[in-house]
């Protein structure tokens, strides 16, 4: 019998106490120069926004109508506090918000060379408050409960953020919709080997896998879309979603394979669009639908991210996503009619 993709556990009411996603991962202040195309040496104004890639997926799962938390931690410092703040404006539960009073809240500086050049300086040393969350800070009921939970490969890289990443997926018991965002930064890491190392047991512990072709080789060992996610699927996850770039997404589980082209814009900021993308593959998992419509709805979200200068707070409403897609749906009709 073909393993389900949609999720046993449904939020029925606001005061239902499961979470239609649950994260675990980063979160931390983007510092944006809002001047596009200089280096920051020569950057005079800056934004202040909400980041992390856990924390992103979050807010954009709860644009679309999804009740979403996010395990993380922050320092208790200004930035801390703007991140608990920040998560809750922006519609996110935070009470799973680790303050941390040793380490600073992480900030990450990017510079913006667009269409597709994105540098990013991360100020995480010695180590960041989201990596130090532990075993016992977990609310493990709420992980079981949570119709969706999200984790990445950057928890763990650390610990002891990788000891608690495996005791939530322990809990979890590798039910429906448990997801790993293949999310490789290489300098979160002693070597690539290490990465894989930790990638390949993880994979034993979860449903969903996604992430683009250079994650892919990390993981299994494969950059060619089809062969990485026959790797992914033979260790037993359900379904494989590769991103190709300008290539669009490869979607597969046992029985069926989906290819989705990309939608084109104009590139203001590619950061943050994979984080869209992730939110709306959450909303669509959840939401049951067919596997081309949830790829769809998810690259017309990564391709709104792209098009704006910021991450969290450009993140689509449910009305965005669906006409970019359905514009794109109908131009591809179109296309292969001529």
């Amino acid at each position: 019998m073909e393993p389900t993709l949609t999720s046993p556990h449904r939020t029925e009411s606001p005061g239902d106490a499961r979470f239609d996603v649950l994260a675990i991962g980063r979160s931390g202040v983007d510092i944006y120069p809002l001047q596009v195309g200089v280096g920051l040496e020569h950057v005079d104004t800056f934004g202040k926004f909400l980041g992390g890639s856990a924390a992103n997926v979050t807010v954009a799962a709860a644009r679309l109508g999804r009740r979403s938390a996010l395990i993380s931690g922050a320092g208790n410092d200004p930035f801390g506090r703007f991140v608990r703040n920040e998560l809750a404006r922006l519609g996110v539960d935070n009470r799973y918000v680790v303050q941390n009073d040793e380490y600073a809240t992480p900030v990450t500086f990017c510079e913006i060379f667009p269409p597709d050049d994105f540098p990013l300086y991360f100020y995480r040393k010695p180590t960041a408050p989201d990596l130090q969350v532990r075993a016992q800070d977990i609310d493990l009921d709420a992980v079981r409960a949570a119709s969706l939970y999200w984790s990445t490969v950057t928890g763990l890289s650390e610990e002891p953020s990788r000891s608690a990443h495996f005791a939530a997926w322990e809990a979890r018991g590798r039910a429906p919709l448990t997801i790993l965002d293949l999310d490789y930064r290489p300098m979160f890491w002693q070597s690539p080997a290490a990465a894989t190392e930790q990638v390949q047991r993880a994979l034993g512990h979860v449903t969903v896998a996604v992430g683009n072709r250079e994650e892919c080789e990390i993981a299994v060992g494969e950059t060619d879309p089809d062969r990485a996610a026959d790797a992914l699927l033979d260790l037993g996850v359900e379904l494989a979603v590769v991103k190709q770039g300008p290539k669009g997404v490869l979607g597969k589980t046992r029985t069926e394979r989906v290819e989705v082209p990309p939608n084109f814009v104009d590139v203001v900021n590619g950061l943050g669009a994979g984080d869209s993308f992730g939110g709306s593959l959450c909303h669509g998992l959840l939401s049951g639908w067919p596997l081309e419509k949830i790829l769809r709805h998810a690259n017309a979200a990564g391709a709104i991210v792209a098009s704006r200068l910021e991450c969290s707070t450009a993140m689509p409403t449910a009305d965005e996503v669906s006409a970019l897609a359905e514009a794109a749906l109908t131009t591809d009709i179109e296309d292969a009619h001529v």
